[in-house]
């Protein structure tokens, strides 16, 4: 085993890192992508990382030493409280926040063998929360220390329908969405989920596309998603039709450890598949971006692991002239993290996944609201992440005990 080895697999990894930035030797995903020292030129040293819960919305709480302060709302967190507690905030707890890039690859060499969803939404927490405290603390905001600000407002693309809709009910949804946000993108989802070339029920997906083609082509840019529904002979079947009715993507198309599979549907097809939201392995998704599995790709700002590692990833795709257009499923306060990313990543697609709810009561407890309008969502401009919570709703929020 050679030195470079070793050292990746090892706690010298932090120190490979770091030299990697000047060494073209060294992979895509290992090379750091930011210079927090610059960015933030004073230490943040991290005083405590705190979970938080109010109803059913948790919040990761990190502070400085210095007495900054930076809070993320989470996504699923239920199932990974253990995990963060036990395994990911003792990591970080001490240490110069500046650091972040060696921590992150440092927690997942302590914990490697728990990888996957289980310890990276855990690990993006407190990194996103992490991006809030330095933003916060050197009064800039986010995008600044993640490279520079490079657009202000974010085109998005309405998502978030289920499986549960009627083929008339899905397409209405985003009618009535386009009409009411002023987007320029939806996309639909195909198919039944993982399941072996079965529709949620006979017929659907034929309807779905046949009322799309009537009320929404030519009007909108059109998506599919298929959540892994189709073996490949299948998905280069359903990709053709969509390929002629000149949809953006085909995503997803065969379930996602299956690559052979989906790399047949994209060698198939001469439209883009987007994939990637599954995984967690920054070195699988070099081998898949170099193996042209996909032609958009789509780690989740969570279940990656956090700004980090997907900067990483994109920098991967920006050097096979691919668009990274992050997965998303969140919405409100939750959602400022793929607003964040976007505004400072050059490739960055043309539209950024939106999940759209009929409009509701704008929240009280946070600031900005994330309003859709004319398409575009601003990003907040305010340092950190950007977000405002009201420090009364989390002064009654519980503490979380480990």
């Amino acid at each position: 085993m050679n030195r470079r080895h070793f050292l990746a697999g090892t706690a010298g990894a932090a120190l490979l890192a770091r030299a990697a930035d000047t060494d073209s030797a060294a992979p895509a995903y290992q090379r750091p992508v930011f210079n927090l020292h610059k960015t933030v030129p004073v230490p943040v040293k991290i005083a405590s990382i705190d979970l938080l819960q109010a109803g059913k919305s948790y919040f990761v709480r990190t502070r400085s030493t210095d007495g900054a302060e930076g809070v993320i709302l989470t996504k699923d967190m239920e199932d990974f409280i253990s995990i963060l507690q036990r395994r990911v905030i003792p990591h970080f707890l001490g240490k110069d926040a500046r650091d972040a890039e060696t921590l992150v690859d440092d927690v997942y060499i302590a914990n490697y063998k728990l990888s996957g969803q289980a310890l990276w939404c855990p690990v993006a927490y407190v990194e996103q929360s992490l991006f809030d405290l330095m933003g916060k603390a050197a009064k800039k905001p986010a995008g600044e220390l993640m490279g520079g600000i490079l657009r202000k407002e974010i085109p998005v693309y309405l998502s978030g329908s289920g499986r549960d809709t009627t083929a008339e009910e899905e397409v209405d949804v985003y009618v009535k969405g386009v009409e009411f946000t002023g987007a320029k993108a939806v996309k639909f989802k195909i198919g039944g989920r993982m399941s072996d070339n079965q529709d949620a029920y006979p017929g659907r997906t034929d309807k779905i596309l046949e009322l799309a083609a009537q009320k929404l082509a030519h009007k909108v840019t059109l998506m599919a998603d298929a959540n892994g529904s189709y073996g490949a002979a299948k998905a280069i079947e359903i990709g053709k039709r969509l390929q002629e009715m000149k949809y953006l993507w085909f995503e997803e198309p065969c379930p996602w450890e299956e690559l052979s599979e989906t790399k047949k549907v994209a060698a198939a097809l001469s439209m883009k598949i987007a994939f990637g939201e599954q995984d967690s392995s920054l070195w699988l998704f070099q081998w898949m971006i170099e193996n042209k599995v996909m032609s958009v790709v789509q780690p989740d700002l969570n279940y990656n692991g956090g700004f980090i590692r997907a900067a990483r990833v994109a920098r991967m795709a920006r050097e096979r002239n691919l668009w990274i257009c992050p997965h998303n499923t969140q919405t409100g306060a939750a959602s400022v993290n793929i607003l964040q990313f976007a505004a400072t990543t050059p490739n960055i697609g043309p539209y950024m996944e939106y999940v759209w709810r009929a409009p509701q009561k704008k929240a009280s407890w946070f600031s900005p609201n994330f309003e859709i309008r004319n398409g575009v969502i601003p990003v907040p401009a305010g340092p950190g992440l950007g977000l405002e919570f009201d420090p009364d709703y989390l002064k009654k929020a519980t503490l979380i005990k480990a």
